[in-house]
């Protein structure tokens, strides 16, 4: 073979090995692989039921064609919208009343406590390995009239007192108590990002209390703070629990009508809707907010410029 034969099938051989390069897979995309393949079935596959039934003529539980949009027409010419005012009212009382309860506590854990900051993590968390349920219903023990709040009080200090069990404020307590973890630990990491010697120098020009906290901490806690609000905003929205027990179903919140079309109406389409109209004012808000979010620097990823 001569020299030339050998450079022609070097250069024939080179369009190959591109292709061949071109079709492998990077090892992260394999890693990744079983991850997609999980959340493709556990998360997208239920979404997307859950969208095609919102389609589906009323008292359908299957698959049918041609799709109708009487369910989306029903829930905006009925009475739901009332239960979504409830429900979205109760989730943003319950976010201000979490970031006014949090920010002292918050605080402290970054800033003050130290050693004890672990201590206090510990206590918070234990709560969460007992079931939900379990601890509303304590306090509904806690709460109603005679029980441990009320009784404790009419025999200690002849103190007979009217219950706020099935009612506004026990729903509002209840959905604070839960939720109080999603919003504290999120602040506690907005709050640790604020660097000491920048509050120190801060001081050390003359400004106030007030103006490092406005100035400095808040803007600088503001990723922290957004994300704790967002969860607890959204596991609010959607809660269902603390209106049935500590609630007795003063409020009709929107997860309650889910359930209901889904099993006492026995309407898939109709529950289905509903929830298709709560999974994308939710996405939405979070993508919306999240967009304000330099969420790799809350995880430390972030370049050096």
């Amino acid at each position: 073979m001569t020299a030339t034969t050998e450079v022609r099938t070097t250069e024939a051989a080179k369009p190959r090995l591109r292709r061949g390069r071109s079709l492998r897979v990077s090892p992260g995309l394999l890693a990744a692989l079983p991850v997609l393949i999980f959340l493709a079935l556990a998360f997208a596959a239920p979404l997307l039921a859950v969208f095609g039934y919102s389609f589906m003529p009323e008292g359908t539980f299957d698959f049918t064609f041609p799709p109708t949009f009487e369910n989306y027409l029903a829930v905006f010419s009925g009475s739901y919208y009332i239960s979504f005012a409830k429900s979205l009212g109760l989730a943003l009382v319950t976010v201000v009343l979490l970031m006014v309860i949090c920010w002292p506590i918050a605080y402290g854990m970054a800033k003050l406590f130290g050693r004890w900051a672990n201590l206090m993590t510990l206590a918070i968390i234990i709560p969460l390995f007992v079931s939900e349920n379990i601890r509303l219903f304590g306090w509904m023990l806690f709460l109603i009239k005679g029980g441990v709040f009320l009784g404790g009080l009419k025999a200690w200090l002849g103190f007979d007192g009217e219950s706020i069990l099935y009612d506004v404020p026990a729903i509002v307590l209840g959905l604070v108590y839960v939720y109080l973890p999603f919003t504290l630990f999120p602040m506690v990491l907005g709050i640790s990002m604020v660097s000491r010697e920048v509050t120190e120098a801060a001081f050390d020009m003359g400004a106030s209390r007030w103006q490092v906290f406005r100035e400095i901490e808040l803007p600088l806690a503001t990723p922290g703070i957004l994300i704790g609000g967002l969860l607890t905003f959204i596991l609010s929205l959607g809660s269902l629990a603390e209106s049935k027990i500590l609630g007795g179903q003063a409020v009709i919140m929107i997860a309650d009508e889910i359930e209901t079309a889904f099993t006492f109406g026995q309407n898939w389409p109709l529950g289905s809707a509903l929830s298709v109209i709560l999974i994308l004012f939710s996405g939405t808000l979070v993508l919306t907010l999240l967009s304000w979010v330099d969420l790799d620097r809350i995880l430390g990823r972030g370049g050096n410029d």
